[in-house]
């Protein structure tokens, strides 16, 4: 898939599919592997569906600080509060090792978290073990990391990992999940644990190494008594064959974690079939909760600001015709990702995470850029609620 003509913004990397990266790995892989399901992991946890309705707020601070406000039929309050009044029970919040200032560094992540947990909310945090954007076209390993053979790398992911848990539990804000990476379809900290290296052998070792190594410290730095769930997270919502190839590979490598994370935007992804089918699959095969990490859906085409959004005609929607680019069609479009998570064998459909729902315009993609998300929030340019917010509501 080629990537839009102007500016490229982390999120259009970000929710591309890898086929982009690794389309002639992943093409030539025998199918035989995936034929074998997994066996299920040792730390099985019970859930029910949509027990999990989240968001993630990462930009909030920034809109602030700018000015944002937000509202709810005319009732100015924080964004957390609005969405929690809605049934939104989670709030996931992404951190950066070094991001330029103003953008998503553990001290941003972590007073989130304390207004998340005072509005009776638990929290994600999505860790990218990256200075920034961490996608599956990007996994830039921090400046202040770079160079660090393979084990000096793993001690640092566990050492980072386990002081960032215990930070946050220290401070009031015990992490209740935690995505080791994000989006890690194609490796973390590259070159590293990059799976695969143009013109060399795929690095599943590696990879899973620096993965289990998270996976450890997270562990590690969460209280003993608090139940910390641990994510895996890749952008294969859509792709049943390539999320299987995934996730049977890290099995295999003994990778111990709890949740599967699936990125599933349908103007990328396909329709929400693909992601019924693909849901459905993994739920057998692997019997870990699935949680939709990344959702959005347009509610106008129009653009709030000067950069070029990533969805700008209705031909980029493949349910368009049942689910139109209106506030209605927005609200119809989540009521359907619901009944296709309500509907997962066994309840593992856990839930589903808008993404940047506040991210109106008023801040960039980066500094000095502009906003291409503006027409997939659940708040108008004004900062007032939409209909969607609904989506939030517990299950029956």
């Amino acid at each position: 898939m080629r990537l839009p003509a102007h500016p490229i913004s982390r999120r259009s990397a970000l929710t591309l599919p890898p086929i982009a990266l690794a389309a002639s790995q992943l093409a030539a892989v025998p199918p035989a592997f995936a034929g074998h399901p997994a066996p299920a992991h040792s730390r099985s946890r019970r859930t029910r569906a949509l027990a999990i309705r989240g968001a993630d707020l990462s930009f909030t601070p920034q809109l602030e600080a700018a000015g944002v406000r937000f509202s709810d039929r005319g009732k100015v309050r924080p964004v957390e509060r609005i969405l929690a009044r809605h049934g939104a029970n989670y709030v996931r919040l992404r951190v950066w090792t070094a991001p330029p200032p103003g953008y998503s560094d553990a001290a941003s992540a972590l007073a989130m978290a304390r207004r998340a947990k005072r509005a009776g909310m638990k929290v994600l945090l999505n860790l990218h073990y990256s200075d920034f954007w961490a996608d599956p076209a990007h996994q830039t390993t921090p400046a202040a990391w770079q160079g660090q053979d393979l084990p000096t790398l793993a001690a640092t992911v566990r050492g980072y990992t386990r002081a960032m848990v215990a930070k946050f539990a220290r401070e009031g804000a015990a992490v209740d999940m935690i995505q080791i990476g994000n989006e890690v379809t194609a490796g973390m900290l590259w070159p590293v644990g990059e799976l695969y290296p143009a013109g060399q052998p795929q690095r599943w070792a590696e990879f899973t190494t620096l993965l289990t190594a998270g996976i450890a410290g997270a562990r590690e730095g969460n209280p003993g008594r608090h139940r910390l769930d641990v994510m895996v997270h890749i952008d294969r919502g859509g792709d049943n064959g390539g999320a299987v190839w995934f996730y049977d590979h890290i099995a295999a490598e003994g990778v111990d974690f709890d949740v599967i994370g699936l990125s599933y935007y349908p103007f990328w992804h396909g329709p929400l079939a693909a992601l019924r089918a693909n849901l459905n699959d993994l739920a057998t095969r692997y019997g870990k909760p699935l949680v939709v990490v990344e959702a959005a859906y347009p509610w106008t085409l129009d653009n709030g600001d000067q950069l070029a959004n990533f969805i700008t005609s209705p031909d980029q929607l493949p349910d368009g015709a049942q689910y139109p680019a209106t506030p209605a069609g927005q609200v119809a479009y989540f009521e359907a990702l619901r009944t296709v998570l309500s509907e997962v064998p066994g309840g593992l459909g856990a839930g589903f995470f808008d993404w940047s729902p506040e991210w109106i315009p008023g801040v960039g993609w980066a500094p000095g850029e502009g906003n291409p998300n503006d027409n997939l929030t659940m708040f108008d340019w004004t900062g007032a609620a939409l209909p969607v917010v609904r989506a939030f509501r517990p299950p029956h």
